[in-house]
């Protein structure tokens, strides 16, 4: 994740099938959280934050998240607790929950945005093969 470079890692997005995300959206990166069986029990508000994916390498577009989530998840001591988050915190955190239910970002845009992803994706295969 450090060196992709990314700010937030779902284990399905490496082969693990795990409900596990960690996240470092610090500054420093240096305050990795790690969430187990992460569950958003409360949304609010609306922003739009421009996102890319570890797993969609080169592609970026803007994406409409809450402003404001609460999460419940279990800690490396299998202890529950909470977070609340807002800005690039609570878009990390929607984002790499979407991973653990089979979500990629792209999905949360337009079905013509979505074709071009794949278009582009496919020509990307094709140079590189």
């Amino acid at each position: 994740m450090y060196e992709a470079p990314g700010i937030g890692l779902a284990a399905t997005q490496v082969d693990v099938h795990q409900r596990l995300i960690v996240i470092d959206a610090s500054e420093a990166r240096d305050q990795l959280l790690t969430l187990v069986n992460p569950e958003i029990i409360t949304r609010e508000g609306v922003q739009v934050c421009e996102e890319g994916c570890l797993s969609v390498p080169g592609i970026y577009d803007k994406v409409e998240r809450a402003e404001h989530v609460v999460v419940r998840y279990l800690d490396l001591e299998a202890r529950e607790q909470t977070i609340e988050a807002a800005g690039l915190l609570s878009v990390c955190l929607q984002h790499e929950i979407d991973h653990l239910e089979g979500r990629v970002f792209v999905e949360h845009l337009s079905q013509l945005k979505q074709l071009r992803i794949r278009n582009k994706l496919a020509k990307q295969a094709r140079i590189t093969a």
